[in-house]
């Protein structure tokens, strides 16, 4: 098998590019919005957190809305020693799906020491119609009891209070109905979301409709040609691909675009497509990564697939705040 590398070396060395204007041509409008950070007042409900056994990894409960929560953070080695706030990254599992078997997978751990920031692998609580962990994201879980937005809304909060996070550097990422609810996030809890990244989870219809984002926002999407359970075309209970990735290009006002080709890394005869807008208010960026032979599964170097979903999350987040493209 060939040498994995991250998508930012492929597209140096080995894609094919296509660069399509698509209105002014401009390089984008770095800093014309911009967001007040809103300090969060005292934490009154703190969770109640121990130890586990991985390092570095706490287990925490908190009653919110008289519901039992449960969640897992990630706290690197080196948290704080550069004597700047750190990052957090939320990382959201699946429907019928655990944290702690997301967390297993989907690979952010080592990101984070690299890299000096938190991840939060909060637990969805249970729909009591089917009696599976679920995220509410306005979709057919919306008979849920819970209110999610609020819930990651207060472990930003509490990650704040805890652990002086950099409040203009709060991410959302997650798989399905987790990557549904990092949309949903940013639409409803966008003052605090400065970007998203969704694996095989469009916009449900509801979240598409009623969208109402606080900034422009960097998005990510990476999604298999095969999924047949988040169908690029779309079903019920998803937005099509084509529609939701419209959306963020007109909200964010990209004029430009960018069709990468991704080579075959792993030698299978399949490789994929990178869709980069550009060109975006406060230069935020909008990419799709659609990729050849894979249905509803997270791409890891575990799978032998040509990308790594959680460096490709990493790299693209990183180089953004609440306020766009950050400064180098």
């Amino acid at each position: 098998m060939k040498q994995k590398i991250k998508t930012f070396e492929i597209l140096s060395m080995f894609s094919i590019i296509f660069l399509i204007g698509c209105g002014g041509g401009s390089s984008g409008t770095s800093g014309e919005i911009t967001t007040p950070i809103i300090t969060p007042p005292p934490v009154n409900n703190a969770p109640s957190c121990s130890t586990t056994d991985y390092p570095n990894l706490k287990y925490c409960t908190v009653k919110h809305l008289d519901l039992d929560r449960e969640f897992y953070i990630y706290i690197p080695n080196d948290l704080n020693s550069s004597n700047t706030y750190a990052p957090l990254l939320f990382n959201l599992h699946g429907y019928r799906r655990q944290a702690l078997d997301f967390l297993g997978y989907s690979g952010f751990q080592p990101l984070a020491d690299q890299e000096n920031f938190l991840v939060i692998y909060p637990q969805g609580s249970i729909l009591p119609s089917t009696g599976q962990p679920h995220w509410n994201d306005s979709g057919w879980t919306s008979e849920s009891p819970a209110n999610d937005i609020e819930f990651i809304s207060s472990l930003i909060d509490w990650a704040y209070s805890e652990y002086l996070i950099n409040l203009g550097r709060v991410y959302a990422t997650g798989k399905s109905n987790g990557g549904k609810m990092s949309y949903h996030l940013a639409c409803n809890l966008g003052y605090r979301i400065a970007g998203v990244a969704s694996v095989g989870g469009s916009m449900t219809p509801s979240t598409y409709e009623t969208c109402s984002p606080n900034q422009p926002t960097a998005i990510v999407h990476i999604h298999g040609i095969d999924d047949t359970v988040v169908p690029i075309e779309g079903n019920g209970r998803s937005t099509p691909l084509t529609n939701m990735i419209d959306y963020w290009k007109i909200y964010n006002a990209c004029d430009q675009e960018t069709i990468f080709v991704l080579p075959d890394l792993n030698d299978d005869g399949y490789g994929g497509s990178l869709y980069r807008y550009h060109g975006c208010l406060n230069n935020v960026d909008v990419q799709l990564f659609l990729m050849d032979q894979i249905a509803h599964d997270w791409p890891t170097d575990l799978n032998d697939y040509d990308i790594i979903a959680a460096d490709e999350i990493w790299n693209f987040l990183k180089e953004f705040d609440i306020n766009g493209r950050i400064a180098h």
